[in-house]
């Protein structure tokens, strides 16, 4: 990858700013591609002088994407959101696609979601998979990432459900025997970066991504509790009430959609041959570095030494 220019769309998010800390890691230049470039100008210390670009882009604008993918070896697809699903996740990912194969790119990697499929009950699932249908038809050569539920310091799922383990008396339980192979965010970088690096190996692959470890959300809720040593009751919700309170979306302490609710009625695992392994990554268990960044929520902070009620 060294010297090799990488344009990642919504790279300044959560997985994008993993994925640039990894390429410019291994060597490549990174342009930074999305609505608002100040958003991610803190990755700029973490390269070298010109090794970082930034440009907006809109990938509901065409014209905007086919400047940002001008002159690039390689492309990145990280736009993903529960809002617009459509046209992010669809019109743009086939706007994406179809400026790579016009610019002749060398190797695009999109990444989508484990439970992505055209046929989905969900909003978000059928667009991740009409998605990979549009990318898949305009760029055939497209390696194609879907990982599972992927966990950091800056997520939006160990952080959230560890405020409130820590701050509710009592926290209700939702679909908990519905499994997650929650994956490292690191880990999900590493194999953007090895599709980039050998594109013949990965080209027109499919691959999903999980972590070493199937959990239901029971256990990751236990898991959590355990990290902030917070263990308040954790009542099962009946479906009956769960689908209530995602019909309103709300329930307590976190936003709930009806479309998230839908998603939650299904396992979010690997099916078949990990990504992972194939891009010879080792999976990084929860357990090994979620503490480091759940500290924050103890009442005693990293210096509490016991549980507390």
């Amino acid at each position: 990858m060294k010297d090799k220019l990488v344009v990642l769309f919504g790279g300044g998010g959560f997985v994008g700013r993993y994925v640039a800390q990894a390429l410019l890691a291994a060597g490549a230049r990174v342009r930074v591609a999305q609505r608002e470039p100040k958003q991610a100008f803190f990755l700029k210390p973490l390269g070298e002088l010109g090794q970082t670009q930034f440009v907006a882009a809109d990938v509901r604008k065409p014209e905007s994407v086919a400047r940002a993918i001008a002159g690039v070896d390689a492309v990145v697809n990280l736009v993903g959101a529960f809002a617009d699903m459509t046209a992010l996740h669809v019109t743009g990912s086939e706007t994406i696609a179809q400026a790579a194969h016009d610019a002749g790119v060398g190797a695009l990697v999109h990444v989508s979601a484990v439970g992505a499929d055209p046929e989905s009950a969900s909003e978000y699932g059928r667009s991740k998979g009409e998605g990979e249908a549009a990318v898949r038809a305009a760029f055939p050569s497209a390696t194609i990432l879907r990982p599972s539920l992927v966990f950091g310091r800056e997520d939006e799922f160990t952080n959230r459900f560890g405020a409130m383990i820590a701050r509710m008396p009592v926290v209700p339980m939702l679909r908990g025997a519905t499994k997650f192979q929650p994956v490292f965010v690191k880990d999900v970088a590493r194999v953007v970066v090895a599709a980039l690096a050998d594109p013949k190996a990965f080209a027109g692959r499919t691959l999903e991504l999980g972590g070493p470890d199937v959990l239901t959300m029971r256990q990751i809720h236990e898991f959590l509790a355990g990290a902030v040593l917070r263990h308040p009751p954790m009542p099962d919700l009946p479906d009956a009430v769960g689908a209530g309170l995602a019909t309103f979306g709300f329930l307590p302490g976190a936003p709930l959609t009806r479309d998230q609710w839908i998603m939650l009625q299904r396992d979010n695992v690997v099916a078949g041959e990990n990504g992972l392994a194939a891009a010879g990554v080792t999976p990084t268990p929860m357990a090994a570095v979620a503490p480091e960044w759940l500290v924050r929520y103890r009442r005693q902070g990293r210096f509490a030494k016991r549980v507390t009620a």
